[in-house]
């Protein structure tokens, strides 16, 4: 069975949100990644310098759940404002429930991503539905099972 988890955007405030959910629920971060730590040779990697230190992928352990984030860049910051700055983030546990998962609920949707393997190592991709709900769909073989 697949895990289902909420996923954040902001426009720059991204580390600062998350500082305040982690003093409101406590734990620690299970991964901090910044746009300075992508591949900067890639160019579906590219950000504006000013944005280099902002938060590309943070997530905070919350009970059965974990609450991930991103600050959007480059294109995609034009793209979010209040009341579509969210996703929910299917984890799979196969390549082909992923795939399943994604071609069923992107139905008269619209692909902003389709499936592929991705720098970090894992199978992703990403669409708003039909109903206009924003969902990342994703399976890493690296923590099948555990």
């Amino acid at each position: 069975m697949p895990t289902v988890n909420t996923y954040l955007t902001f426009k720059g405030n991204c580390e600062t949100a998350f500082n305040f959910y982690k003093a409101a629920f406590g734990g620690e971060f299970s991964f901090v990644g910044r746009f300075k730590d992508m591949p900067q040779n890639d160019p579906n990697c590219k950000v504006d310098d000013s944005e280099l230190n902002n938060i590309m992928h943070i997530s905070l352990p919350i009970g059965n759940t974990v609450l991930m984030g991103s600050d959007a860049g480059g294109e995609w910051a034009s793209k979010v404002t209040e009341g579509n700055n969210f996703a929910v983030s299917i984890n799979a546990e196969s390549k082909s429930e992923a795939d399943r998962l994604f071609k069923a609920l992107s139905v008269n949707g619209q692909v902003a991503m389709p499936m592929e393997k991705t720098f970090w190592d894992s199978y992703f991709g990403m669409f708003t539905d039909q109903f206009g709900i924003n969902w990342m769909v994703s399976f890493d073989e690296n923590t099948k099972g555990k």
